[in-house]
C-alpha cells in the first residue's frame, strides 16, 4: 500500500488530530558525518558504529548506526513536517523498539500514526501518543515506538474552556 502524501507546513493543535490519523516524513539518508558525529555528542565510540574492519566480523558484517541516532534523525524528521510547531508543549513518555539495524547510506523516513488522544484533567490542554515506524528504502520497519505529547489547543479554545472571572 503506498504511503499517504500529507505535506504539512502549518502548526496543528489538539483539536485539529483525529485517531488513525497518518503523517509521513520526508527521507533522508544516513551518512558516515551522522555516525561520527553522533559517537562525538554521546561519548559512544563502540567498535560496531566507529571500526569498519571489526564491524566486518559481526552478524551484522558493517558499521551500523548507532540505535538511538534513528530515533533522534526520526524526531528531526517529524519536526520537519511543521505540525508541531508552536504548539508542542512536553514530550511526556517514549517507548522504543529496535527491529532492526540502520546501515550506512540507508535512506529512513518516518510514518506516523495518532493512536490516542485525550484531554488534560483539567481541559486546558491535550494528550497525544504517536506510533512512530522508522522504515529503510527496502520497506523494512527498522524501529518502531510510541512517544507521548503534552500538546496544546486552539487558542480559541483554551479561551472557552477558562473559567469567566468576576
Amino acid at each position: 500500500m503506498p504511503e499517504p502524501d500529507v505535506p504539512r507546513t502549518a502548526t496543528m493543535y489538539f483539536e485539529d488530530f483525529s485517531l488513525g490519523q497518518v503523517f509521513v516524513t520526508a527521507a533522508r539518508t544516513i551518512t558516515e558525518t551522522d555516525i561520527l558525529t553522533y559517537a562525538y555528542l554521546s561519548g559512544d565510540h563502540t567498535a560496531l558504529h566507529t571500526d569498519a574492519e571489526y564491524a566486518k566480523g559481526t552478524i551484522f558484517g558493517e558499521r551500523i548506526a548507532h540505535g538511538p541516532l534513528g530515533a533522534v534523525i526520526s524526531g528531526g524528521l517529524l519536526v520537519r513536517l511543521g505540525i508541531f510547531e508552536g504548539s508542542a508543549l512536553a514530550a511526556l513518555e517514549h517507548h522504543w523498539v529496535f527491529k532492526g539495524p540502520i546501515r550506512l547510506n540507508d535512506t529512513i523516513h518516518s510514518r506516523v500514526t495518532i493512536v490516542e488522544l485525550r484531554e488534560t484533567s483539567d481541559g486546558e490542554r491535550g494528550v497525544l501518543q504517536r506510533k512512530v515506524e522508522i522504515v529503510n528504502q527496502r520497506g523494512e520497519v527498522v524501529q518502531t515506538g510510541h512517544a507521548k505529547l503534552l500538546i496544546a489547543k486552539r487558542p480559541e479554545a483554551q479561551a472557552k474552556t477558562a473559567a469567566p472571572t468576576s
